[in-house]
């Protein structure tokens, strides 16, 4: 086979032109620190790129969503406390008031006492997180008790569990049931305690009392039970937070350059280019056009 000049002259440059591509591909790596920078590179690591990324989005997500469930719970459990404690107050309150030697007047302070109790007892069950109502069910956009202006308490409560997805698949409760909690009965009883102070009567003070205690009851249960799903998501989150590692990891795998082979390669193929360009420049002799210029 005859090979002219010109055929070595198009081979050496088309040589030259893959070099260039190269050098221009691992600077693209070091630049960037990607393995590749369009699908064309290579399309099974971009494929297994989107597969990965998506893993890990929804890894995020999911720890977005325990850190709200952690606020719905502990927003919970710091209400709940409160209204346990303004219970035992009201209880110290009726014991106090239970003593004969209370005169009308001082019965009245301590149900004055009684009514901002009750009013407390009001905002803590329309405790808000974000803006949504955290001891309403789903219905997080109403208030579940009012207080009216003639000091009364209208309590409308959906018991729905508001349930968050901290996995795949695994949707936590985050909420408590408020007819446990800031419930009608409760606020019956309240009422209850005020108007016999108000008026005088102590007669059914233990009867009171009873209820009373039984709603303090009622409470610390709902608490505990409220604490058990409060351990349950701590092991979740360590589960996400394993999984988030693993999915970084496997990510980087499959997208992150080795720079350190980048950078070798790189500077052989510097080596071989400028040896290229030299045979090249053996190789491509003068021709007339150029001692015509």
């Amino acid at each position: 086979m005859r090979v002219t000049q010109s055929m070595l002259a198009s081979s050496s440059l088309r040589n030259l032109s893959r070099s260039y591509e190269k050098m221009g591909t691992y600077q693209d790596q070091l630049a960037t620190g990607k393995k590749i920078n369009r699908p064309s590179d290579d399309p099974v690591v971009a494929m297994k790129g989107m597969h990965y990324r998506t893993n890990l989005t929804e890894v995020e997500q999911y720890q977005r969503n325990i850190s709200e469930a952690y606020q719905w719970m502990e927003n919970s459990e710091a209400g709940i406390e409160q209204g346990t404690q303004v219970l035992q107050r009201v209880r110290e309150l009726m014991v106090q008031a239970g003593n004969g030697s209370n005169s009308p007047d001082d019965l009245k302070a301590i149900g004055a006492e009684i009514k901002q109790l009750k009013e407390d007892l009001v905002g803590s069950a329309n405790t808000q997180v974000a803006g949504k109502y955290i001891f309403n069910g789903t219905e997080t956009k109403t208030p579940p008790v009012t207080l009216n202006a003639d000091g009364t308490v209208a309590v409308a409560i959906d018991s729905s569990a508001f349930e968050i997805e901290v996995s795949k698949d695994v949707k936590l409760k985050a909420n408590i049931d408020n007819n446990n909690v800031f419930n009608k009965e409760l606020f019956d009883v309240m009422d209850s305690i005020e108007k016999a102070l108000t008026s005088g009567d102590m007669s059914s003070s233990d009867d009171m009392l009873t209820k009373l205690d039984d709603r303090i009851d009622i409470m610390n249960a709902e608490r505990a039970e409220l604490g058990a799903r409060y351990n349950r998501l701590e092991l979740i989150e360590d589960r996400v937070g394993k999984q988030e590692v693993v999915a970084t990891r496997i990510l980087s795998d499959n997208e992150d350059a080795d720079l350190e082979k980048v950078i070798i390669d790189l500077t052989s193929q510097e080596s071989l280019h400028r040896a290229a360009l030299s045979v090249g420049a053996r190789i491509i002799q003068p021709s007339l056009m150029d001692f015509l210029r």
